[in-house]
């Protein structure tokens, strides 16, 4: 199977920690994203979101610096996984968010990465323009 990686960078009007918590803490992210998710927050954790929709583990989790997942959704083929990498450095208007997926099989290449515009990136840009 093809696959290919997505990178974008964000910027986002929040000190780094609340960036890092809005990705993590089940409560914060079901609050941007209007629907159940859950993680145990560790090395090795489960975690879901979208109302199951996405699932997966928690691989690094350097605080307030970098999260690495291994990541999947009902969408993708069963047992499929790509690895997630957020990370977040401080800029002059809050934190500057870099995020990569790999193994993105190529059929889903373009709905991803409109997804991560649509589902995360603007619901956190509105969410901290209200916090």
């Amino acid at each position: 199977m093809e696959t290919k990686t997505i990178q974008q960078k964000i910027i986002l009007g929040a000190p780094r920690h609340k960036v890092y918590e809005a990705i993590l803490d089940p409560k914060i992210h079901a609050e941007f994203t209007q629907a159940k998710a859950e993680n145990d927050i560790k090395v090795g954790g489960k975690f879901s979101a979208y109302d199951g929709f996405i699932s997966g583990t928690n691989l690094e989790l350097k605080k307030d610096e970098k999260i690495v997942q291994r990541w999947t959704t009902t969408d993708l083929p069963k047992g499929h996984f790509t690895e997630v990498i957020f990370e977040f450095k401080d800029h002059d208007k809050g934190t500057e968010l870099l995020f990569t997926q790999t193994n993105v099989p190529d059929k889903y290449y373009k709905s991803l990465v409109q997804g991560w515009k649509d589902f995360y990136w603007k619901p956190l840009k509105s969410f901290f323009a209200f916090v």
